[in-house]
């Protein structure tokens, strides 16, 4: 246990920066021959020195553990279990990977609540100790989808990119970027409410509840203040689940701009008015620039002819806004068939009901209008009318940050209907710029998880994962008087050891921290011993040491050279 430290008064404190971070052990749970094991030659790329396909997958994991491991702090190892499965994959979506803690715990020591439950690292973290392991456990488990190894035109000929460098082509998948995200999640990026009861795991919250919110009066009212039922109806209460917390609140205006993506109908009138609209992972950015024109029916005239997964007469929509139904092919198909029509925005209708329409995954570098998503119960509506003659405006609305409500919280992904893992425990996809922690994985991500790119930093903050650059268990941020304790196990002088235990106290100081502060404000050796002799007496006075203990130091600080 940590003692009261009676001893400020005796220096002068100092601020020493440290960088510990946290060290992510990646276990490679493959088999021989395949994922991290794929004997496959491969050119090294984008920053990627492997020369085959199991070396650079296991490069990129290393380098997000890297990643988190430079912006994380903990004196425990988190060891993270990875393999590569065989995922679902279909021509129009396919599901990238998912990962979680292996271990959940609460009331350990160092717990900033009581009767709350924290994700194993996180847990460590604070307690200072490997609590996974009492379980024989590890802290986090993870795979991803192997058949996106090579193109296949049952998963939409998607295959992952294994550069760091963000380059991804059309048809690849950011492999970094995805296991960023998952990470994420293991990490603490996650509610355990039941999605679709509301109910608490084993009765009692987690952290991350702590700061769910909806805001759908003017007092945002907490998650923690619900009842089951009242958590579940919140879930699908889309833009209306709100990150209730300072540090992210901070974040918002930090990272995300102004303007929410939406289509205007002019006309006719019996449409007329504001739609929200999915943002897409490729194209240009909607409102960049904002477009208004009649809207068009996408008609290939095969199969579902409204579904533009083959060519469209050319010149069919010029100068027009294309719209067309998911299916069959991906977004990204869609959208440059609509484009090499002349179309200069597109819209795709969702195949489901639900809201708010979905964010749209993929890439092509070679699609450079607008392109968004409408529910399918829009959409229906929209369509009906586009024989008659409808005009639209695809852009932003100006008065809003783009993922945030009016007060400027930020807003998480709560669809109706539920998405199992994915409600609430993303941001809202309509947050622009696109961040890592949305439920898909987006072209324009940075890899950096800090503001003013991201905000998965300051909701980390929020949840426990306090800044802790020299590893003494007290917040840089809050508390720590001495950033850069020396915390070896006993005190040692000159390289004589006093077997005096270095206690670390509650500001951050150790023992040791006071007798380099001694040294630190000596003028010469006999002043150096009277300012240890005089820290002695006040430790042995607070009882934090022994007569035999304070004679010891002494003695250490006398031979020290």
């Amino acid at each position: 246990m940590k003692k009261s430290l009676l001893l400020v008064a005796l220096v002068t404190l100092f601020a020493a920066q440290a960088f510990a971070g946290a060290h992510i052990v990646v276990v490679n749970l493959d088999p021989p021959g395949a994922g991290f094991n794929d004997p496959t030659a491969a050119a090294p790329i984008g920053g990627n020195p492997g020369t085959t396909k199991g070396q650079q997958a296991l490069n990129v994991f290393q380098q997000a553990a890297n990643i988190w491991g430079a912006t994380l702090d903990s004196k425990v190892n988190i060891n993270i279990d990875a393999r590569f499965s065989p995922l679902t994959c279909t021509a129009t979506g396919s599901v990238l990977g998912s990962a979680g803690a292996q271990d959940i715990w609460f009331d350990f020591p160092n717990a900033e609540f009581p009767g709350t439950w924290y994700q194993s690292a996180l847990a460590s973290k604070r307690a200072g100790i490997d609590l996974a392991a009492i379980d024989g456990l590890h802290d986090i488990g993870a795979q991803f989808n192997s058949r996106l190894a090579t193109p296949d035109p049952a998963c939409g000929n998607l295959t992952w990119y294994f550069g760091y460098d963000g380059n991804e082509g059309a048809n690849q998948i950011d492999l970094l970027a995805v296991v960023l995200h998952e990470f994420g999640h293991g990490l603490g990026f996650a509610t355990l409410v039941n999605k679709s009861t509301g109910a608490q795991a084993g009765g009692l919250p987690d952290i991350y509840e702590h700061y769910l919110a909806d805001d759908s009066t003017s007092t945002p009212t907490s998650f923690l203040d619900m009842t089951n039922a009242q958590r579940a109806a919140a879930i699908i209460n889309p833009l209306h689940v709100i990150w209730n917390g300072p540090k992210v609140d901070a974040a918002v205006t930090q990272v995300l701009t102004f303007g929410t993506p939406g289509l205007t109908v002019n006309s006719p009138s019996g449409i007329a008015g504001h739609y929200l609209v999915g943002s897409a992972a490729f194209g240009a950015t909607i409102g960049s620039p904002t477009v208004t024109a009649a809207l068009v029916l996408a008609n290939d005239g095969v199969g579902v002819t409204s579904d533009a997964c083959t060519p469209l007469p050319a010149g069919s929509m010029t100068g027009a806004i294309g719209v067309a139904d998911r299916g069959t092919c991906t977004f990204a198909a869609k959208a440059k068939a609509m484009q090499d029509a002349g179309a200069i925005g597109a819209l795709i209708v969702n195949n489901a009901a639900g809201s708010p329409p979905p964010g749209l995954g993929g890439a092509d570098p070679t699609i450079t209008i607008p392109v968004g998503s409408l529910t399918l119960t829009d959409g229906t509506a929209i369509k009906a009318q586009i024989g008659g003659g409808v005009n639209a405006t695809l852009g932003v609305d100006l008065s809003l940050r783009a993922g945030a409500d009016s007060a400027g919280h930020a807003l998480l992904y709560a669809p109706n209907p539920v998405v199992g893992g994915s409600s609430t425990s993303h941001w809202d996809p309509i947050a622009f710029p696109n961040q890592l922690m949305e439920p898909a994985i987006n072209g324009d991500l940075t890899h950096n998880v800090t503001p003013p790119f991201d905000m998965t930093l300051p909701l980390f903050r929020e949840i426990g994962w306090y800044p802790d650059a020299d590893l003494d268990l007290v917040a840089d941020d809050n508390g720590d008087a001495c950033l850069g304790s020396d915390l070896q196990a006993s005190v040692i002088i000159g390289g004589n050891n006093s077997g005096v235990p270095n206690t670390l106290f509650t500001n951050g100081w150790t023992v040791k921290d006071f007798v380099n502060q001694c040294q630190a404000h000596a003028t010469n050796r006999v002043s150096f011993n009277s300012r240890v002799a005089h820290l002695g007496d006040s430790l042995f006075s607070a009882g934090i040491i022994t007569q035999a203990q304070k004679d010891a130091l002494q003695s250490a600080a006398a031979r020290a050279k």
